[in-house]
């Protein structure tokens, strides 16, 4: 399937597309329009790709629901093994392992709020955990739920369905101000089939970042300081790697003013910090704790810092004991993935702003001693798939004479890999056989 859908855009895609994207004198083009929007302008041929990447992107989801049918069927047969009554349907199971782990934290704050204390010695098991978590994600859903119908589970999984459309379709207008049509298409079936994007359809706050950076990341690329620092702003306060943003706002601002003697960048890092401040303020006066959130962490999910070394032994021990522990599997699968993206963001290199956010990003992944290396934080380090989908299209652009090239199989095998590796690991997190 992802080989025909990259086939078919072969034709799609002609040849005055330049290196920002379609050319400004394509048909049906409004230049001001263009200029307005601080993009490139849209195309017919764009707007073709656009449409191929939400197939796309609905095929990926439909990996994820068939990783959480398979679970759920298993649920099914233990449940008749052990007597307990069958559901009136299977969509009951699946939204089971879709609302599982970190989402009961966050329905548990979509509908009882945050504690207002929170007891000395704190473990997993006590339910004022939930301060470990941020708040928007949670305060979007209970929104959606106030004006759809169906409860706070179908609002959750509806708000993160549309949020990773957004996601893939900002990944791809951001790749297009780099490089061109083809690699901005590419960047979004990257993301739409990247193992880590099966958090766009858990409870989990993924999307709502993802949204949010590629968001910010898109306003700093076009100068638009004060919504940059704004979105940076609101993503500070949704997941802590969020904080990865006002970094890439600093370094936005600091490049302006070296070269253009930008002053008015300074607007998007000043603003940049403010909702993760104002989160922990929030806790604060909540319960009367003023670091309460990092003492729920290192009490409740004994987080401390190894500075890679975790993600390094765990990457050790699957090779070494690779039957003793799918999670560690997924450490070094992630690692080693880590590895590659990054040498393919070496060879494609992306704006410093941009490079900044990755660099953030990876450190927070790799520098907690409990949770390290996983698919899912990789995947928050979004730029780092449009690199590899520019590289790979390098290749294959490089060997297009060549009629045994292998360029094109790479990149369907790229594809098949990761939408095997999405419905793989829907299934083991379901049946809890790793932890996400």
């Amino acid at each position: 399937m992802t080989d025909t859908i990259s086939d078919d855009l072969n034709d799609d895609i002609t040849g005055d597309i330049g290196p920002t994207g379609s050319a400004a004198s394509t048909a049906g083009v409004d230049p001001s329009a263009a200029r307005l929007l601080g993009g490139p302008p849209v195309s017919p041929a764009w707007r073709s790709l656009v449409k191929r990447a939400s197939i796309a992107y609905l095929l990926s989801r439909m990996c994820v629901i068939a990783g959480a049918a398979v679970v759920a069927a298993q649920r099914v047969v233990a449940d008749r093994a052990e007597g307990i009554a069958r559901p009136s349907n299977a969509i009951t199971k699946i939204t089971d392992v879709l609302t599982s782990w970190d989402g009961k934290w966050y329905f548990a704050i979509v509908r009882d709020s945050y504690p207002s204390r929170v007891p000395a010695h704190v473990t997993w098991d006590d339910y004022q955990a939930r301060t470990a978590f941020f708040p928007i994600y949670p305060d979007l859903v209970r929104l959606v739920d106030k004006i759809l119908p169906g409860g706070d589970v179908f609002a959750a999984l509806f708000l993160n369905f549309v949020l990773g459309a957004i996601a893939v379709y900002l990944v791809g207008a951001l790749a297009r101000t780099i490089f061109d049509d083809k690699v901005a298409y590419r960047s979004m079936l990257m993301m739409a089939l990247f193992p880590g994007s099966f958090v766009l359809s858990f409870t989990y706050s993924e999307a709502t970042l993802l949204v949010l950076a590629a968001g910010c990341l898109l306003c700093l690329q076009r100068r638009q300081w004060v919504a940059a620092g704004v979105l940076a702003s609101i993503a500070a306060a949704t997941r802590p790697n969020g904080i990865a943003l006002i970094a890439a706002c600093a370094v936005a601002a600091l490049l302006a003013i070296r070269e253009r003697r930008e002053w008015r960048s300074l607007v998007a890092p000043v603003i940049a910090p403010i909702g993760f401040i104002a989160f922990h303020l929030f806790l604060w006066h909540r319960t009367g704790e003023k670091l309460v959130w990092f003492r729920t962490q290192g009490e409740a999910w004994h987080e401390g810092t190894s500075f890679g070394l975790t993600a390094i032994t765990n990457t050790v021990k699957a090779f070494t004991r690779p039957l003793s522990s799918p999670t560690d599997i997924i450490t070094a699968v992630s690692f080693l993935a880590m590895l590659i993206l990054v040498y393919t963001l070496c060879k494609k290199r992306l704006p410093w702003p941009i490079v900044t956010y990755v660099a953030v990003v990876l450190i927070l992944m790799l520098a907690p001693s409990t949770v390290t290396a996983r698919p899912r934080f990789l995947y928050t380090a979004f730029p780092l798939l449009i690199s590899a989908a520019a590289w790979v299209h390098d290749i294959e652009t490089r060997h297009k004479a060549n009629p045994d090239s292998s360029g094109h199989e790479l990149w369907t095998v790229v594809l098949g890999i990761c939408a095997a590796g999405l419905v793989t690991l829907t299934g083991l997190y379901g049946v809890f056989g790793a932890i996400p």
